[in-house]
């Protein structure tokens, strides 16, 4: 990664690894329940210090309240908010985060284009709900969509289509198949993050953007990786694939021997030996699997003064290998690893 790309990478980290932490509240230095501003639904809060920001959270909303012209900024989490009409947001074309977790919001009951209507709007998450499937159109200038813990059992790549600044995508905790997104991520050049894990996968689906940074296939029943899937990944940085059903037969040899990786979760298999990888991978997890030997081909296929393994963290640990069955070499190979977990 550039020193360039660096604040882009640490500004989506802080994204996805705090996805449920907003606020204008914490980010912006006030306090989101002192005193309202004059123009805001009266149910709900619009601090003065900020006040293109609405919280109607923990209301028992069951309609979401009519939003004064200004708001940009627009929180409705742990309410009973069934539906959307279409002209609700006709009034706040402005907005640009729109964040409904926790509400019992259904696709039928979504209307129209209520969301394609939003021309600024850059997030919108309805995590914890009760959607069948993603809903959509959406604006162009979306970059964050999270659809996590519904009950989702399809994309249509019309939900999808056009949204050239995507780049994460929450799906995980939903009831999907490969069949049922395979094509749906088409033409997300600037998709970075793909979060599928705890779906219903038993193959890996076709069609993913190469420009993934970080793609998340953890607690599904995947049981192979095609030879070749990940050919193309130049930027694919972390890969997770524990809890799933890999076996060995069902690992092509090169398949993980990815370049750009810097972190492999391979936890949780049925692996008996352990895949080779690239020698820039620095955080590979193997833990509680059946391996039984360590061939440190699988590391180094030629060790030198500058030929080595990067790994600094390797977990070995729930598996039928001890220290004795470590060859001597290995630390030639592995010089910079600060953990190897074995028991």
């Amino acid at each position: 990664m550039t020193l360039n790309c660096l604040p882009v990478f640490l500004v989506l980290i802080s994204g996805i690894f705090c996805q449920y932490d907003y606020g204008p509240g914490d980010d912006y230095g006030y306090d989101p329940f002192g005193p309202s501003a004059a123009v805001c639904a009266p149910e709900c809060n619009c601090p003065l210090s900020y006040p293109s920001a609405m919280y109607c959270d923990n209301l028992k909303l069951k309609t979401i309240p009519i939003v004064p012209s200004g708001i940009k900024y627009l929180y409705l989490r742990n309410n009973m908010i069934e539906g959307i009409e279409e002209n609700t947001f006709d009034n706040v074309t402005d907005l640009q985060w729109l964040i409904l977790d926790h509400n019992h919001l259904e696709n039928s009951k979504i209307k129209g284009k209520v969301f394609s209507k939003l021309k600024h709007l850059k997030k919108l998450h309805i995590n914890y709900n009760n959607l069948t499937e993603a809903v959509g159109p959406l604006p162009k200038m979306l970059d964050d969509l999270q659809l996590s813990h519904n009950k989702i059992t399809k994309v249509n790549p019309s939900a999808l289509e056009g949204l050239v600044n995507l780049t994460v995508i929450h799906l995980q905790n939903n009831q999907l198949k490969a069949e049922s997104i395979s094509g749906a991520f088409k033409g997300l050049n600037s998709l970075l993050y793909l979060d599928l894990s705890f779906n219903q996968l038993t193959k890996l689906p076709t069609g993913l953007p190469h420009s993934l940074l970080m793609l998340y296939f953890d607690n599904n029943q995947i049981a192979n990786v095609p030879d070749e899937y990940f050919q193309g990944f130049k930027a694919l940085q972390y890969l997770r694939l524990s809890h799933n059903k890999l076996t060995d037969s069902g690992i092509p040899g090169n398949v993980f021997n990815i370049t750009s990786l810097v972190e492999l979760d391979l936890s949780f298999n049925q692996l008996k030996s352990i895949p080779t990888v690239s020698e820039n991978l620095e955080n590979f997890y193997l833990q509680v699997n059946k391996i039984n030997k360590f061939p440190l081909r699988s590391f180094c296929k030629v060790v030198g003064p500058l030929t080595y393994s990067k790994i600094t963290h390797l977990r070995l640990d729930g598996n039928n290998l001890t220290r004795a069955d470590l060859p001597q070499e290995m630390y030639n190979c592995l010089r910079v690893a600060a953990e190897i977990s074995l028991e």
